[in-house]
């Protein structure tokens, strides 16, 4: 039975923003709506040849940020997911799985655009804006 973190990740429509940085340090921020939640320790997505899977190979460490607008900033929610890209594929049946299960959402271009599905490990769950509440109360 999936939990109320996996369903809140995975609730669609949704964008997030995914965080991350290269071995010295430089950030890159990137807009993605498509990172599913497999169970509260694991996330799947797919990335592009580009600068977010370049800095994930140098440094595996990431934060997807999930926000839904309130009326006032505090009464905005969403999650801060921090993640550890635990391993990548660039070929093979996990790519290909992957790039089906785009291609029924989103179509055949969309899955073309993914050059690798990567798997993360969740290390840390915050609140979007953390008054020291717990994530639970944030969405």
């Amino acid at each position: 039975m999936p939990s109320r973190l996996v369903d809140y990740f995975n609730k669609q429509p949704r964008i997030g923003l995914l965080s991350s940085a290269n071995k010295e340090g430089k950030v890159d921020a990137a807009i993605f709506g498509s990172p599913m939640m497999l169970d509260e320790k694991t996330v799947v997505m797919g990335l592009g040849e580009n600068r977010t899977f370049e800095y994930l190979q140098e440094n595996p460490n990431a934060v997807y940020t999930i926000v839904e607008q309130g009326e006032t900033i505090m009464d905005w929610k969403g999650l801060r997911v921090y993640l550890k890209m635990k391993e990548y594929a660039t070929s093979g049946e996990t790519l290909e799985t992957y790039k089906k299960q785009v291609a029924k959402v989103a179509g055949e271009d969309a899955a073309a655009m993914i050059h690798a599905s990567v798997t993360f490990e969740v290390t840390e769950i915050r609140p979007l804006i953390d008054m020291g509440q717990g994530w639970e109360k944030s969405i």
